[in-house]
């Protein structure tokens, strides 16, 4: 969604307007035929970031007829790749071209818009309590939750969570992206980033451990993507999501009180699971496919008593594909982590010269990755200014940080290795910092702190051009490839050849006689140069300049 005019007035209010947004544009698939959620569900939709699609070929796909196992069929649909399958679908989500979606973070952050508390709301249409969460297939048995990882993870799991915790002593309220296993038709085990820059959520608990008090805690499955978007986000910790959530809808998020809790919740979510976690208390959790690439095993982490669930009568449950990168889980954060990034290295920090930030996404999660694209020509102190700054603007973010120059396109991780073998000299342009938070796993391994590497690849110096033809050339090849009716072309940059200052007319003399058919008027020219005396391979410039 790149045309302003293709964008709504405001963003949905709810998951299901949203949804028949992205049918109308022809970006949801449905899929009619019986599906097993937990061994065939989450594997097919892997294959659209997997299997070499382009990004914005990716589609939300929606399950009609959804069964297990056991043959038994459930009667919510499941929705999967409708909040960031794409870009293009997460800024429809937003209601904003791409290219604002970073400005609009900032100005949501910057001027939030506090919720308002309604008396009825449709999340609550239908409510389960008591006896019934516990009634045979009854409870979270009754909800359609996909296995994410078939053969590895050990239940199935939340994974598009909207995690509702409140701080006990400032009544804050915090929304975190976390995942949940379902132990019991009324246990769960929720876990929340339990480390330094860690969850918003964690910090609660450990609050209501201190006081030996039971922690309420809500789960909403499928509110507005506006609604959803700020709770894999690191934002300050004092910050209520639903005020900036607000700000991004440009309307206050109306909440519902729960049924069994003291907390309020979205009154337009689709489902809503309420419940207690008593922090005393820890239960082995996972193994689950993580987002770092690989099976996180069995940690102890929050077991959350299930005291209600409510949803609407006709709900649709939201999953999400997280685990191996790319996925739905590293675009929702890639999409705002990107701008907010640059706005931080440019804004807060004023480093001249920066460009773009691009977080490496495949395989790696983007956090532990991080390319700079700076302008030719700019100081080598802003450059390592800008380093530093990406390294240590969030803990878990900047394992490696490594800086390019502006012809080289940052994304293009073939490029950016380039850039590394023929524009860095490690002994100078290689810094390594210690004592960093680790990256997302970490907590699996050993307790130690990390380090961070950055590496200054930005060009030094005037250089040959790049060694491919020049760029009227390759358009012209790229027009007869086309009416030759051959396979697509992509053009990765660079896919054509480009000076970089290291350059001078009389080569250009040379290269257009070539084109011409004229070299052997070059031959003449380069034959009354002819010097006796030299070893070879002397260049030119030290004899003639």
């Amino acid at each position: 969604m790149t045309d302003e005019s293709a964008a709504p007035m405001r963003p949905a209010r709810d998951l299901q307007e949203h949804l028949a947004r992205l049918e109308a544009d022809g970006l949801v698939v449905r899929v009619d035929q019986p599906i097993d959620k937990d061994s065939e569900l989450h594997p097919l939709v892997r294959w659209q970031f997997i299997g070499g699609m382009r990004e914005d070929d990716r589609r939300a796909f929606l399950f009609t007829n959804v069964v297990d196992g056991s043959g038994r069929r459930y009667d919510m649909p499941v929705l999967v790749g409708a909040l960031a399958a794409s870009a293009r679908i997460y800024a429809m989500g937003m209601a904003r071209p791409v290219e604002q979606i970073g400005a609009s973070w900032m100005q949501a952050i910057a001027n939030p818009v506090p919720p308002v508390v309604v008396e009825h709301g449709v999340c609550q249409e239908v409510v389960i309590t008591g006896d019934a969460l516990r009634t045979p297939g009854g409870g979270l048995a009754a909800l359609p939750v996909p296995v994410s990882t078939p053969g590895f993870d050990a239940a199935p799991y939340l994974t598009a969570t909207l995690c509702i915790t409140r701080d006990p002593e400032t009544g804050v309220y915090n929304t975190g992206m976390y995942r949940a296993a379902l132990k019991a038709n009324d246990r769960l085990v929720v876990r929340m980033v339990a480390r330094a820059g860690g969850a918003g959520g964690w910090v609660h608990w450990q609050k209501y451990r201190a006081r030996k008090e039971l922690m309420p805690i809500a789960i909403a499955i499928g509110a507005a993507p506006t609604v959803v978007f700020p709770s894999p986000q690191k934002l300050a910790i004092d910050l209520d999501e639903f005020a900036v959530a607000g700000a991004l809808a440009g309307a206050p998020i109306e909440m519902v009180r729960c049924k069994t809790i003291d907390l309020l919740v979205p009154a337009r979510a689709e489902i809503v699971i309420e419940g207690l976690i008593d922090p005393a208390i820890l239960e082995p959790e996972a193994p689950f496919g993580e987002s770092n690439g690989y099976v996180a095993l069995e940690a102890f982490n929050m077991p959350m008593q299930v005291t209600a669930i409510t949803h609407r009568r006709q709900a649709i449950f939201n999953s999400i594909i997280s685990q191996v990168t790319p996925s739905e889980s590293s675009v929702i954060k890639r999409v705002a982590y990107e701008p907010l990034f640059l706005a931080h290295l440019r804004d807060a920090q004023g480093v001249k010269g920066i460009r773009r930030v691009v977080m490496h996404e495949a395989l790696t999660n983007l956090r532990p990755v991080i390319f700079l694209q700076f302008a030719d020509g700019t100081q080598t102190s802003e450059v390592w200014r800008g380093l530093n700054g990406a390294a240590f603007f969030q803990a878990g973010c900047g394992k490696l940080v490594i800086a390019v120059s502006e012809d080289v396109d940052p994304s293009n991780l073939d490029a950016v290795l380039w850039s590394i073998a023929y524009r860095s000299n490690p002994i100078d342009d290689v810094q390594l910092q210690a004592h960093r938070g680790g990256v997302q796993g970490a907590q699996y391994g050993e307790r130690r702190a990390e380090s961070t590497m950055m590496i200054d690849a930005t060009r030094k110096r005037a250089m040959p051009p790049v060694a491919l033809p020049a760029r009227q050339f390759m358009e012209r090849a790229r027009d007869i490839w086309n009416q030759l009716g051959l396979p697509a072309v992509t053009t990765p940059s660079p896919w054509h050849g480009y000076t970089l200052g290291d350059w001078s007319e009389d080569w250009t003399r040379f290269a257009e006689r070539a084109v011409r058919g004229d070299w052997l008027e070059n031959g003449l020219e380069t034959l009354r140069r002819q010097r006796p005396g030299l070893e070879a391979e002397t260049s030119v410039r030290k004899v003639e300049m």
